[in-house]
């Protein structure tokens, strides 16, 4: 089974390296490239415009979060037991980094939509809210967003005539995307997408997350200078 789920998440990786591959190529450059040079990550359009019930009942739209880089992922009402995402790198490479430095990252979000398991949305957010105060040091729920809403819609991009969509029983719930996180700017287009299922892709995800961020405040200090 272990084999099995292992084979299956190297499937999803691999699968979206090809999709995405010339933006990892861009990021290889940047990393090496010299001081105060910095690439932008490929930009693969605009996302949905979208709209999703809080677990306060407010709405988190996608014209408020302008101005915002925003991680989507989903989570289940299984975690932390059983995600689709690494709950716990999540959480500890992720989330308490954003926490500690909400200076300067104040502006960076993750916003978790609740799926059953196989994808569809879970209207009643309460078990998700009471175990991430239960599991997360701080839970903070400005800067981990969770929401109800039409997940599949979120993740409906394509590449080179593939969808982040598939189907498979080699992934979590039969839908790949549950295990995917998306890394959306300020503008609300899709600047990234990785698996969310291991530590590394998860670490992977946040460097991209700081260069991007990077790319915003070189250009806001070039503009003032």
């Amino acid at each position: 089974m272990t084999k099995k789920l292992s084979a299956g998440r190297a499937k999803v990786i691999f699968t979206f390296l090809l999709l995405f591959a010339p933006a990892f190529l861009l990021i290889f450059v940047a990393t090496r490239s010299c001081e105060h040079k910095f690439k932008e990550l490929d930009d693969f359009g605009a996302a949905i415009n979208y709209s999703f019930i809080k677990a306060d009942g407010e709405l988190v739209k996608a014209e408020e979060m302008k101005g915002n880089i925003v991680m989507f992922t989903t989570l289940q009402t299984s975690c932390p037991e059983e995600c689709a995402v690494s709950f716990w790198h999540l959480n500890q490479k992720i989330y308490q980094h954003l926490r500690k430095n909400k200076k300067k990252l104040g502006t960076v979000k993750i916003l978790s939509l609740v799926t059953d398991g196989k994808g569809n949305p879970i209207e009643d957010l309460t078990p998700v809210v009471d175990m991430l105060n239960d599991e997360v040091e701080d839970y903070d729920p400005n800067i981990w967003i969770v929401a109800s809403g039409d997940a599949r819609a979120m993740y409906n991009f394509e590449k080179n005539g593939k969808s982040l969509l598939q189907n498979g029983k080699e992934y979590f719930g039969g839908e790949a995307f549950q295990e995917l996180v998306l890394l959306v700017d300020r503008e609300n287009h899709l600047r990234m997408v990785l698996s969310g299922a291991s530590e590394g892709m998860i670490r992977r995800m946040f460097e991209h997350v700081a260069l991007l961020k990077k790319s915003y405040d070189t250009k806001e200090y070039d503009k003032a200078h």
